[in-house]
């Protein structure tokens, strides 16, 4: 247990500085950029479509063979075969290691797996990828709040903020753990 303690806290320290680091253009095209500025001064209906079009875009391996295996895996995850996603997320990453949603679509699997490591390992190397993946960075807030990490979930819940403001539930968590954080209970 304690060696599991120690690793936890080794990969959340490593993720928390590879977050706050990361140069928010890394790997990103420029259509992306123009959709994250629009996603920051978007409505909440406008942000929906945004959202969209970044998760149409992030998708996108520019291989028509990882894009089926990435649909496959999605597909087995929505039909609860996870073991049988995470061979395919897995065939998908070995086949493309620079395709971050790849990683974010194992880390996915493995979560609702129950396997908490494997999950943050593949968080860290989707946020390696793509420090601007909202989707990743809302999976690790939540992963925090589970470990009872309260004040690591918060500054996760802020960056997922920063980038994407209309966020769904990111403003009441923030405002949750602000209130926790602070002896109160919304």
């Amino acid at each position: 247990m304690k060696v599991w303690a120690q690793l936890h806290n080794l990969v959340v320290a490593a993720l928390l500085s590879l977050i706050f680091s990361a140069a928010a253009a890394f790997g990103q095209s420029v259509k992306l950029d123009d959709l994250f500025d629009r996603l920051k001064t978007a409505d909440a209906e406008g942000a929906g479509r945004i959202e969209q079009e970044i998760w149409i875009e992030w998708s996108k391996s520019g291989s028509a063979a990882m894009d089926l295996l990435l649909e496959r895996g999605r597909k087995a995850v929505a039909a609860g075969q996870l073991t049988l996603a995470g061979g395919h997320f897995t065939a998908l990453i070995d086949h493309a290691p620079d395709f971050a949603e790849g990683w974010n679509a194992r880390a996915t699997a493995y979560y609702q797996l129950g396997q908490i490591g494997p999950a943050l390992a593949d968080i860290r190397q989707t946020l390696a990828l793509n420090p601007r993946h909202f989707g990743a960075l809302s999976g690790f807030a939540m992963i925090l709040e589970e470990l009872d990490r309260p004040k690591e979930a918060l500054e996760v819940r802020k960056a997922v903020q920063a980038i994407h403001p209309n966020a769904a539930g990111v403003s009441e968590a923030i405002a949750r753990l602000t209130a926790g954080l602070q002896g109160h209970s919304l």
